[in-house]
């Protein structure tokens, strides 16, 4: 089972009411779980941090995040010079990678926030129009905060797909090789696995097309009017993910 965080565990710095209880019974149930993200404003181990501060007992071999993926790329296509941009403790998650000057392999676009601005993106448009592959670490288009719905990594990447005339490669969710990889490591067939997300494109898109069940939480980002525009049909939708374990109480399946 892959469960996301952000909007779907918890919402910033509070749990969703009801969800380290079903952590619980999930894996009293005996579900193996894979905690997924496309978060990439923290690194991998204020992440874990953040999860068990919030009473959620989870395993670092548990957690995936796209920083694996965006590893895995840059090793299997010789990569070294990249341009990174992120929050500097994000940077972490990608060891043996050098910084770009005035030429690189790849542009990685990670969470800058606030940060985000005219100078980032037009090195970064620089770079890429010099043959730099555009490698994405998400594309959501927004999440939620305190303040209420902000926009995601998607624009920014999108700005530089549109002024480059070309497309990023996407390491999170949808791509259908994240959703492989955590597969592969959980060592079962997208037919045997659940996705549940908040996200009706991301998570719940992406998990149908690459062949597993979905499961919408009404919590986070989740907005009727968005779920009926995308034409996204979810295997199932519930309030939150308290009231997953009651949904999959008689499959007890092994994902």
């Amino acid at each position: 089972m892959l469960l996301d965080l952000d909007g779907v565990l918890y919402v910033e710095e509070e749990p969703v009411p009801g969800a380290v209880e079903a952590v619980r019974e999930l894996r009293e149930a005996g579900f193996l779980l894979r905690f997924v993200t496309n978060t990439t404003a923290r690194s991998r181990a204020r992440t874990l941090e953040k999860l068990g501060d919030l009473g959620f007992d989870v395993d670092e071999a548990e957690l995936v995040t796209p920083t694996t993926l965006a590893l895995r790329l840059c090793h299997e296509r010789g990569y070294e010079r990249v341009a990174l941009l992120m929050h500097d403790e994000v940077r972490a998650d990608l060891p043996g990678l050098c910084e770009a000057g005035d030429e690189a392999d790849a542009v990685i676009v990670g969470d800058l926030g606030s940060d985000f601005g005219y100078p980032v993106l037009n090195r970064a448009f620089r770079l890429l129009m010099d043959g730099a592959e555009l490698v994405a670490l998400q594309k959501n288009r927004y999440w939620l905060t305190r303040e209420g719905l902000s926009l995601d990594v998607g624009p920014f990447v999108a700005a530089l797909e549109y002024a480059t005339g070309r497309e990023a490669l996407v390491m999170g969710k949808p791509s259908a090789a994240f959703f492989e990889l955590v597969l592969g490591d959980l060592g079962v067939e997208p037919a045997d696995a659940v996705m549940v997300g908040d996200d009706v494109e991301s998570d719940i898109g992406g998990a149908l097309r690459a062949g597993l069940a979905a499961i919408l939480v009404r919590t986070g980002k989740y907005r009727p009017e968005r779920v009926k525009a995308s034409g996204v049909e979810p295997t199932a939708t519930v309030d939150s993910i308290a009231g997953v374990p009651d949904l999959l109480r008689p499959r007890r399946a092994p994902s």
